[in-house]
């Protein structure tokens, strides 16, 4: 299965970024401390396309970051991590994971914020595909 794959590929990617960011994983225990940021993180995939002859699907969809700061402190550095990650997740960079190919086909979109709860929410959507085979 290549969904797996594609995940690792895109999470190791964001776990390299300096300086680290505390993590929420999808379906995974994770509890925020007051004051202090953290990313959330959401594979959105969508619908795989076909191709027209031959064998193999393509895999695509979003890989969002939601950058969770404390509210109160303004925008600017929630604004700024959420550059440096569009950055990091540059339109044609080309990641593996156990053999399957992951490309960012297009720019990053750095998503309006929001309050969330105590938090100040910055969604990042990096967009992949994999040619699945």
């Amino acid at each position: 299965m290549s969904e797996p794959a594609i995940r690792a590929a895109l999470e190791t990617r964001l776990a390299a970024m300096s300086p680290a960011l505390a993590t929420a994983y999808e379906n995974t225990a994770f509890t925020p401390v007051a004051g202090v940021p953290y990313q959330r993180l959401s594979l959105m995939r969508a619908q795989p396309v076909n191709p027209e002859y031959g064998q193999g699907q393509q895999a695509q969809g979003i890989f969002q970051i939601t950058l969770e700061y404390p509210l109160n402190v303004g925008p600017g550095v929630a604004e700024l991590r959420a550059k440096l990650i569009a950055d990091w997740f540059y339109r044609t960079l080309s990641l593996t994971a156990s053999g399957v190919v992951v490309t960012i086909n297009r720019a990053s979109y750095i998503m309006a914020g929001f309050v969330d709860g105590d938090r100040w929410a910055v969604p990042v959507r990096v967009y992949y595909y994999s040619n699945i085979f």
